[in-house]
């Protein structure tokens, strides 16, 4: 049996999304004492500048932090990453080539997950942030699937969404916020979506499966699954529900 694969995660955009993020890797690992857990290095740095902005062209590029932070994390023994913030995800191909170990694609293991898990489902609704909406990952890997994306119109995208992640961003009380992103996610259910995705790692913090009437899929849960089942890989300790969800571009 192999040893385990040690998980980095390159987190702090925001803090409460990583710290939700490592307490999904926790769920998802099979085990019943501290020594089956996972080794888990976490480098929160909310110092990376604003994806949303730079994406806009309004501000700093944060690739060259996004790099730091990845390399050291490297260097602190990671065998692979996890980047729990959507957003970031425009800048991943150049991460990658900057860097010699895997970065886990929290996009194209949705895709993945939605096939598999909900595979009836054809119009997804995307709770996202603008800076998402513009650079269209989503659409880019669920559009060659046969799967469309809908977004909220520009006024409900800055009134509800925006002002839903900023305000958790802030570290506010959690009712506004919530009943925001519940009107946004109903206006997507009105433009006909079947499923609404937390396209923001802030919006399952505010959003969860079982709060509306069609299935909320949460990519940070889905990217925790497959970082654990990749950090298991070749091991015994996998359970064989985990053994799924494989990359589809």
């Amino acid at each position: 049996m192999s040893e385990t694969k040690t998980i980095g995660v390159l987190g702090g955009m925001g803090p409460a999304a990583t710290a939700d993020f490592f307490q999904k890797l926790i769920r998802a690992t099979p085990a019943t004492v501290d020594q089956e857990h996972l080794k888990v290095l976490i480098f929160s740095n909310p110092h990376i500048p604003d994806r949303t902005t730079a994406i806009r062209g309004e501000g700093p590029d944060p690739l060259p932090a996004l790099v730091a932070s990845a390399k050291a994390l490297i260097r602190a023994g990671a065998d692979f990453l996890t980047m729990p913030c959507v957003t970031a995800h425009h800048f991943y191909d150049g991460l990658q080539a900057a860097i010699d170990v895997p970065l886990l694609h929290l996009v194209r293991e949705t895709v993945a997950a939605a096939g598999v898990a909900n595979p009836a489902l054809r119009r997804f609704g995307l709770l996202a942030t603008s800076g998402t909406l513009q650079s269209r990952m989503f659409e880019r890997k669920f559009e060659p699937h046969g799967l469309t994306i809908l977004t909220c119109e520009s006024a409900v995208q800055t009134s509800c969404v925006m002002e839903a992640i900023y305000a958790v961003k802030q570290g506010q009380s959690l009712d506004r916020p919530r009943r925001l992103i519940r009107e946004a996610a109903a206006h997507l259910q009105d433009r006909g979506a079947e499923a609404i995705i937390a396209g923001c790692t802030e919006i399952p913090l505010i959003l969860r499966d079982g709060d509306l009437p069609v299935p909320v899929l949460d990519p940070s849960w889905i990217l925790a699954q497959a970082a654990v089942r990749l950090a298991l890989a070749g091991t015994e300790r996998l359970p064989a529900s985990q053994r799924c969800y494989k990359d589809r571009g």
